[in-house]
C-alpha cells in the first residue's frame, strides 16, 4: 500500500468537509469532534469522528454516548487505526465495542488525477437528476441504501454530479464536493454490466477538471480496504493512503 504524509489540518479540513458531503441531518461540534446524527445507512453520515489524530482517551466515550442516546440513535465511533488511538480503541473494545469497515483515506494530487483520461466526455451538472439517481437503484447495489445515499448527497452543499450517459439512461456516476480546502471525491457508481469499460476512470478524471478549474490542487476520497478494483483504479489515477479507519459499534 503506498501511503503518504499529511498534516494536522490536513485531518480537519478532510473530516469537516467528510461529513459536509453526506449532509447529517444534525452535526454537533464537541471538545474536538464532530458528531453526526442521521436516519439513513451512509456510516459517515451518524458516527462521531475526531478531527486530530493526537493523543485520544477514552473520556469523551460516555459523553458521546449520552448525546447519541438524546437523538435516539446508538453511539458509533469513526476512528483512524493509528498508534495514539491505541488506549480510545482499548477502552471501547472492553466497553463491548468491535471495530470493522475498515476503509483508507487517500489523496492525490488534481493534476495527476486529471491526466488519467485525455478526454473524458462525461456530462456535469450541479444537481442530480432521476437517471443520475438510478446508478445508486440498479444491479449489485442495495437499493434501499441508494436511495439514501441519493437523498442524502442531493443535499451536499457546492457539489458537482458527474454521469456518463447511454441515450436517456446513466451508465456510470460520481460526484465532488468542494469545501475546507479540498475537493473530496465521492459516489463513485457503476452497474455490474458496464463495469471493466473504463467508465469510472472517465468520471474521476472529469470530476478532477472541475477541481483543476476551481484551483484545487489536491483531491481525496475514501475507499473500503477490501474493495481491491477500485483501489487498482485509483492507485493509476496517483491516489495514496494517508490513513486507514474503522467505524466501532457495540457488538
Amino acid at each position: 500500500m503506498n501511503c503518504i504524509s499529511y498534516t494536522a489540518a490536513d485531518v480537519e479540513g478532510i473530516e469537516r468537509a467528510t461529513v459536509e458531503t453526506v449532509s447529517p441531518e444534525v452535526v454537533e461540534a464537541r471538545d474536538g469532534w464532530l458528531l453526526a446524527f442521521d436516519s439513513g445507512t451512509i456510516g459517515r453520515a451518524k458516527s462521531a469522528v475526531p478531527l486530530s489524530h493526537d493523543f485520544a482517551g477514552a473520556q469523551m466515550i460516555a459523553p458521546i454516548e449520552a448525546r447519541y442516546a438524546e437523538h435516539g440513535l446508538p453511539a458509533q465511533f469513526r476512528l483512524p487505526g493509528i498508534a495514539s488511538f491505541a488506549t480510545l480503541h482499548a477502552a471501547l473494545a472492553s466497553a463491548g465495542y468491535r471495530g470493522d469497515r475498515m476503509s483508507l483515506v487517500q489523496i492525490a494530487a488534481t493534476s495527476a488525477v486529471r491526466a488519467l483520461v485525455a478526454n473524458p466526455q462525461v456530462a456535469i451538472a450541479d444537481k442530480t437528476d432521476d437517471a443520475w439517481g438510478q446508478v445508486f437503484l440498479g444491479e449489485g447495489f442495495d437499493p434501499v441504501d441508494g436511495a439514501g445515499r441519493v437523498k442524502a448527497l442531493s443535499r451536499a452543499p457546492d457539489a458537482v454530479y458527474a454521469s456518463i450517459r447511454d441515450g436517456d439512461r446513466a451508465v456510470a456516476a460520481g460526484a465532488a464536493s468542494f469545501g475546507h480546502g479540498w475537493a473530496s471525491i465521492h459516489a463513485m457508481r457503476t452497474p455490474l454490466s458496464r463495469r471493466r469499460e473504463g467508465l469510472a476512470g472517465r468520471i474521476l478524471s472529469a470530476l478532477a477538471q472541475v477541481a483543476l478549474d476551481r484551483g484545487y490542487e489536491r483531491l481525496f476520497l475514501q475507499v473500503e480496504e477490501n474493495n481491491e478494483g477500485a483501489q487498482s483504479l485509483y492507485a493509476r489515477a496517483g491516489f495514496a493512503t494517508a490513513w486507514r479507519y474503522a467505524y466501532w459499534n457495540r457488538a
